[in-house]
């Protein structure tokens, strides 16, 4: 993989919330200190190697993408990229609700909203765009390692003109808390993670910030170098 540091637009949970302390716990990592969270017992009963099972995500931190990681085009720099996110955050827009539920998504478990919300997908493709004039160019290995042999067409089309391929209409909002688990395997975790997440009592989540993430190379993990609550 080529192309360090990265950035990332990202919605995060604010960091004194439940909702945060649950995910940096199952994760094992809070993006917000850059320190690691003991795991849950829970989630070690039910599965003995759960720092595995969350290894994926926790590289990442709790959060959900609106725009994917991505090395500065040449001549932009950090600094003007937190700019650009303050201007962002300070537009005045709907701010988008959801009601969160933990299912799965293509193989993982994650905090996804029961039902699409227009608003979301909306802040999602004005994060894709207005943010796109600080993405260097996908390298020929990168472009490889999205295998976009196995994309669909459009897919493949949004790959090569923004980057990444689960943009505009094929975003999908999601919080990510496990790497990808056979059926046999998945059912108990997401009982037990349903289950934990029932006991925030929590119907309604507003995505109402933004934070930048920055990863320094291939083995560090994303931390949180700015985050700016977004104007309604």
């Amino acid at each position: 993989m080529t192309g360090f540091p990265r950035y990332a637009i990202y919605f995060v949970a604010d960091a004194a919330s439940t909702l945060s302390r649950f995910g940096a716990e199952l994760l094992g990592y809070a993006a917000h200190t850059g320190r690691e969270v003991p795991f849950p017992g829970e989630a070690l009963r039910t599965a003995p190697d759960w720092r595995d099972v969350s290894a994926d995500p926790r590289k990442y931190g709790f959060h959900a993408t609106l725009k994917a990681p991505m090395a500065l085009a040449p001549g932009r720099t950090e600094a003007e990229l937190a700019t650009a996110c303050a201007t962002f955050a300070g537009r005045a827009r709907p701010i988008p609700l959801i009601h969160p539920v933990v299912d799965s998504i293509s193989g993982f478990i994650a905090v996804i909203p029961a039902e699409p919300v227009g608003e979301l997908q909306q802040l999602a493709a004005d994060c894709t765009r207005d943010f796109d004039e600080f993405r260097a160019a996908l390298s020929t290995e990168d472009r490889a390692r999205r295998k976009p042999e196995k994309l669909g067409e459009r897919q493949r089309d949004y790959l090569d003109r923004w980057g990444y391929p689960y943009v505009m209409e094929e975003f999908r909002f999601h919080m990510t808390l496990t790497g990808r688990l056979d059926a046999e395997r998945r059912g108990p975790i997401l009982e037990m993670l349903r289950a934990r997440f029932a006991a925030l009592d929590l119907n309604t989540l507003a995505i109402d910030r933004i934070a930048l993430f920055k990863q320094d190379d291939a083995k560090a993990r994303c931390r949180i170098i700015g985050e700016w609550a977004l104007t309604r």
